[in-house]
């Protein structure tokens, strides 16, 4: 689907223009903790003053969001009648609106993640306040039930509209702006090798790539083109896994992150930099049905992408971007391998275009802790 892209400036004089078009009386906000610390806050408590639009706030959840907080959001959603959901934040605000959006029109009595859902033409803004998960421009959330982890996938809660507020940016710490970029990084280089890869998908990576290169120096140093195009840099990467879906990078990111408590952008770059050059030299392990000729293109057209001749300079440029940020290798202990090998989601290794077994995961992690 079709995305319209927003920016804050004139004071957020097009999102004036947009609720003014949607003639909005009720707004429902989805925001964090950290939404009173933004510029956009303002514009939020004054809305109703100068638009006469009345804003409903939901932050009744944490990160890693509960299904129980996203009932509470259903719930409030429908009893103050709002025309709009807009989500304000990172990852967890976004999928909470998501969840809110699908299970708003369901059956209130029954389990939302036993029905099939039923798409309805809410109207669903998306600022996101980091540059790096792009999920505003995913149909992924992710919600924990009884303590598991549950997928919530439906093109119908992509948000229709995004808003770019690179002011957003400015405050973030050093060391989350470095892992959300490198996540958004992660997320157009695995979709680019993806087995479920599309020439749009490419088309994708390929800005996103291109934008990261071109910005991320002036990104880290918050010039205002740096901070725009990081954004972009990231909706354009999320909307290729959107597509494709993230790899073996990714599978194997997630333990590490809770793990060690890092970031998990920086657990994502963690396990490219040594998947990369892995996959590279091992092109007879090929598991994309499009053959190893295909998959040889593909990563030449990837080292293309990344400035580089051939593709061990690509797997070296990318690993190198990543030891210039200063980001520790956790200490990973020795009991610890067992946990990390078996860790890995079988199904996301589906989407990886080389064959990888348990031998080959635990020889990865190993690699990971040389770096």
């Amino acid at each position: 689907m079709s995305q319209t892209i927003l920016t804050a400036a004139n004071d957020y004089a097009q999102l004036d223009d947009y609720l003014k078009k949607l003639d909005c009386k009720h707004l429902f906000l989805v925001c964090d903790s950290a939404f009173k610390f933004l510029k956009i806050n303002t514009y939020f408590e004054n809305v109703t003053k100068r638009l006469g639009i009345d804003v409903i706030i939901f932050d009744d959840f944490q990160p890693n969001p509960l299904y129980e907080s996203v009932v509470k959001g259903v719930k409030l959603f429908n009893d103050s009648k709002c025309d709009i959901i807009i989500a304000v934040g990172g990852g967890s605000s976004i999928d909470v609106a998501k969840c809110i959006k699908l299970y708003s029109n369901m059956n209130h009595n029954e389990n939302y993640l036993k029905q099939t859902i039923v798409q309805n033409d809410i109207p669903f803004v998306a600022i996101p306040t980091t540059a790096g998960t792009g999920s505003e421009a995913t149909r992924y959330a992710v919600i924990y039930y009884e303590g598991v982890k549950q997928s919530v996938t439906h093109e119908s809660c992509i948000p229709s509209t995004v808003l770019f507020d690179i002011s957003a940016l400015e405050t973030l710490p050093e060391y989350q702006k470095k892992s959300t970029m490198l996540d958004a990084f992660c997320h157009a280089i695995e979709s680019f090798w993806s087995v479920n890869s599309t020439e749009e998908s490419k088309e994708y990576s390929k800005k996103a790539i291109s934008l990261i290169l071109a910005n991320y120096e002036s990104y880290f140093k918050n010039i205002p083109d740096g901070n725009s195009n990081m954004l972009l840099a990231a909706n354009y990467a999320g909307k290729a896994i959107n597509i494709t879906q993230t790899t073996a990078g990714h599978a194997m990111c997630y333990k590490l992150t809770s793990l060690y408590g890092i970031a998990h952008g920086h657990a994502a770059a963690l396990c490219v930099s040594v998947l990369w050059p892995y996959m590279a030299s091992h092109p007879n392990l090929c598991s994309d049905a499009r053959g190893q000729e295909y998959l040889d293109k593909v990563f030449a057209d990837l080292a293309v992408v990344m400035g580089c001749k051939t593709v061990l300079e690509s797997t070296e440029k990318f690993v190198e971007i990543f030891k210039g940020l200063n980001l520790k290798t956790p200490l990973i202990r020795d009991n610890d391998f067992e946990i990390l090998k078996k860790s890995v989601n079988p199904v996301r290794l589906k989407n990886n275009p080389i064959a990888l077994d348990e031998a080959t995961i635990d020889y990865l992690y190993h690699k990971i802790m040389e770096k």
